[in-house]
């Protein structure tokens, strides 16, 4: 059985966001992301696979959750309805910044001068990580370009794919991450772990340490997400992969029918497209993510029994 039939989505539901309009705003909104992002890493715990890092989808965007501060804490959320970067304190505090067409550079010292505003002095590494030709904050003036109606439309589709994600999470009992958004490979992600011990990562990865790629795959996963386009893959597009792939995982019969192994990416992917417009956008991504892991799961010979649970249809 499924969870939650009534909260079922209608592809009016799921806005069109072809990268091509927006992909200026994509790659601003991005670095943007990466300095809170980094904010909330200086502050913040390690916790395993960078589970400390990300945000999360809210009522009006993304947001950080509380950050430790001394004594206090503060969380920033960006506001893709009223467009404004929030920075509040839990002693009372609060600022906000302007989310329009404005360099990554002013961007940055305006968020430097908000947080010396509220009493936090916070010091954080300015190369954008998992990003070729990357421009420190200070000195990006390339990317400058915010559309009010894109950057809404890309959060409206991120609130119906954390409630589906959150489905798919629902029917998995081992270890998995929470659905989270992150901001160095700018994408909504949720990952299932097997338990076992998987070989090292090899890393490589654009200004990220090959140590926290390493504990980040330190144990075999089935993980899946979405990500808006650019690249290697122009078009919106969720995708699947597992780490490490076991043999005869890019031939795995998946579902639906438009889905594809990219052997460029090494991962599967369905077109957000495809599910929006789909007469049942919630199944049919829900059957791109069942399917995707059981290849994944079954090929390598997951304790499935274990792991998974019997779901119940809600009250």
């Amino acid at each position: 059985m499924t969870i939650g039939l009534s909260n079922r989505s209608q592809t009016a539901d799921w806005p069109e966001l072809p990268f091509k309009n927006w992909s200026d705003t994509a790659a601003t909104l991005h670095m943007w992301t990466q300095i809170v992002g980094k904010i909330r890493l200086a502050q913040t715990p390690w916790t395993n696979h960078s589970w400390h890092v990300p945000f999360y989808v809210t009522a009006r965007g993304l947001g950080t959750s509380l950050i430790p501060y001394d004594g206090r804490a503060f969380e920033i959320t960006f506001d893709l309805l009223d467009h404004q970067l929030v920075i509040q304190t839990t002693n009372g505090g609060q600022q906000f910044l302007a989310l329009e067409s404005r360099s990554v550079s002013s961007f940055y010292q305006d968020i430097l001068k908000a947080l010396a505003t509220l009493g936090l002095d916070i010091q954080i590494f300015t190369t954008p990580s998992e990003v070729a030709d990357a421009i420190p904050f200070e000195k990006d003036n390339k990317h400058h370009h915010y559309d009010h109606e894109f950057a809404t439309r890309f959060w409206r589709a991120l609130v119906q794919m954390d409630r589906v994600f959150k489905e798919f999470r629902s029917r998995f009992i081992g270890k998995c991450s929470p659905v989270h958004f992150f901001w160095g490979s700018f994408d909504l992600a949720v990952t299932r772990f097997s338990g076992r011990e998987a070989p090292p990562h090899p890393g490589g990865v654009p200004h990220l340490p090959d140590w926290v790629a390493r504990e980040a795959y330190s144990h075999e996963v089935s993980s899946a997400g979405f990500w808006p386009g650019g690249g290697k893959i122009e078009t919106p597009s969720f995708y699947s992969y597992a780490y490490p792939a076991p043999d005869g995982f890019s031939k795995a019969q998946v579902s639906p029918a438009e889905a594809y192994y990219s052997d460029k990416l090494g991962e599967f992917i369905l077109s957000y497209d495809d599910v929006r417009t789909s007469e049942s956008p919630d199944d049919r991504l829900l059957e791109f993510l069942q399917t995707t892991y059981e290849a994944a799961a079954n090929i390598s010979g997951w304790d499935r029994t274990a792991l998974e649970r019997e779901l119940v249809p809600s009250p």
